[in-house]
């Protein structure tokens, strides 16, 4: 976690590519391209809104993204990215960490704690509109995270430095399999999916997130008993109809087809491709294994026959 030192633009001096475009931009793409998510859509576009539009905000904004493997937790955390900075991903205020890289030694926590405690000052320093992308958080070494708790709590300073216009994204697998077996009891009642709310759902993942048994990541955190995390977001596991919207997008971004073909790309062709995939309940196959994460290969595979 070296510091960062950078001559690009602050996005406070790019005023955000403009307001307007960004949310509306953020809007559309999160609409257009993220399938299956209804309450992170919706989510995603006002707790951003609301935190960039606040000139002074209270605290600095901390969403908490879970879901299973490829229900689009990173592919929304890159949507923020590249429509608040004009270099998306690639910008020096676009910092992200895998707890599984950074983290990997529970010996040495201690170690660990002071490390990060500098490489989030020492980025806030250049930029106070920094965002921190967290991945693989069910990962992290227990204890770890709460060294970050002082930079997500109210205060208007610490040493002198103001911490409430940063953006912290978690991203974790933690409370995935307590939103299937929503998802899928929703299901089986006849209830459609997009009658799920927010609220129903959010005290599930924070009870699954306490209690977790890898005692990692949120266990036990000062960040959830302090109430400091904005939002948790469910990932919500993904049908056969929201693959086929991610199949047509890989033929899409492979050339097989033109962005205004897509919706001619022939029906028996996407079918083979979602053949390729795996799905759960067994006797049911309802929802896809690994999200859309394996789509691009299994195109690319299927195309080559």
């Amino acid at each position: 976690m070296p510091k960062v030192v950078s001559t690009e633009p602050s996005p406070v001096e790019d005023k955000y590519k403009q307001h307007t475009t960004v949310f509306s931009g953020l809007q559309n793409e999160l609409q257009n391209k993220l399938f299956g998510q209804h309450l992170v859509l919706k989510a995603v576009v006002n707790h951003v809104r609301a935190h960039i539009e606040n000139k002074h905000p209270p605290k600095a904004l901390a969403l908490s993204f879970h879901g299973g493997t490829g229900t689009g937790k990173n592919y929304v955390s890159k949507m923020i990215a590249e429509h608040l900075y004009k270099q998306g991903m690639k910008s020096k205020f676009v910092h992200l960490i895998s707890a599984t890289k950074e983290f990997p030694h529970e010996e040495m926590v201690h170690f660990y704690k002071d490390q990060l405690r500098n490489w989030i000052e020492t980025n806030i320093s250049v930029c106070s509109r920094s965002l921190f992308i967290f991945d693989e958080m069910d990962k992290m070494p227990a204890g770890l995270l709460d060294t970050i708790k002082p930079y997500l709590d109210y205060y208007e300073q610490i040493g002198g430095t103001d911490y409430r216009n940063a953006i912290f994204l978690f991203l974790s697998n933690t409370a995935g399999r307590d939103i299937i077996n929503f998802t899928y009891n929703k299901w089986t009642d006849g209830i459609p999916r997009d009658n799920i709310k927010l609220k129903e759902i959010e005290n599930i993942i924070i009870k699954s997130t306490v209690n977790t048994i890898t005692q990692r990541g949120l266990w036990h955190s000062e960040l959830i008993t302090k109430h400091l995390i904005t939002a948790y977001l469910p990932f919500l596991p993904l049908e056969k109809s929201h693959i086929m919207e991610c199949i047509k997008d890989a033929m899409v971004l492979r050339k097989h087809y033109s962005d205004k073909d897509r919706y001619r790309i022939p029906g028996d062709l996407i079918k083979e491709v979602l053949n390729e995939l795996t799905y759960f309940p067994e006797h049911e196959q309802i929802f896809s294994i690994t999200g859309c994460k394996r789509v691009m290969e299994k195109v690319d595979y299927v195309m080559l026959q």
